[in-house]
């Protein structure tokens, strides 16, 4: 939603890719000074769930991780989300970053109504305009969008805390089910399972 131009690019800089790796955070591999469209940068926090591709949007697009984490609380209450509320953009642990199941599918429902986000998240891989980079392809770690029929998103995440976190989706004969699992150990097989 705040984005222009799918293609404006940005340079990438330490601030973009700070505490990724020593948080342990999954990363998309981009480095400090090089040149990476938005549209690079959204694949890159999607499939591979990187932090860096976060963080980069985050400082290009509100100045800081600090203002859009704010937008993103902002839009938690317009959604009227009440058991959730953010502290940062890659989901790293912090005892006040939080959501539910409920919640999560209603972000869900929101931004699956958004084409752009649409496509992104239903992309099995992606080819980075990058150049000299041997972190070019991108394959997406939602296995759900290559295992499941119909399947067609949305996003993993794992922190030692939260265990391992899957909303998916899936469209079959014109319905359209979104299912959210978190601490399960069978995430997919789970939520596969729950969407038949």
């Amino acid at each position: 939603e705040l984005m222009d131009d799918m293609k404006k690019t940005t340079v990438i800089t330490q601030s973009d890719i700070d505490t990724v790796w020593e948080t342990g955070a999954s990363s998309a591999n981009f480095e400090v000074g090089e040149t990476v469209t938005y549209e690079d940068l959204l694949y890159g926090a999607i499939l591979p769930s990187g932090a860096d591709a976060t963080r980069a949007l985050a400082n290009n697009l509100c100045g800081s991780q600090e203002a859009f984490v704010d937008k993103m609380n902002e839009l938690a209450q317009k959604l009227n989300l009440k058991d959730t509320h953010f502290v940062n953009t890659t989901g790293i642990h912090d005892e006040n970053h939080y959501t539910t199941a409920r919640d999560l599918a209603n972000i869900t429902r929101t931004a699956m109504k958004n084409k752009t986000f649409r496509r992104i998240v239903a992309a099995k891989e992606w080819n980075a305009d990058r150049p000299g980079s041997t972190y070019r392809h991108f394959v997406n770690k939602n296995k759900t969008v290559r295992q499941f029929d119909g399947g067609n998103g949305v996003k993993i995440g794992y922190t030692k805390a939260s265990g391992r976190t899957l909303a998916a989706s899936a469209t079959r004969d014109g319905k359209n089910v979104i299912c959210v699992v978190m601490s399960a150990p069978n995430w997919f097989q789970d939520a596969y399972r729950l969407m038949e």
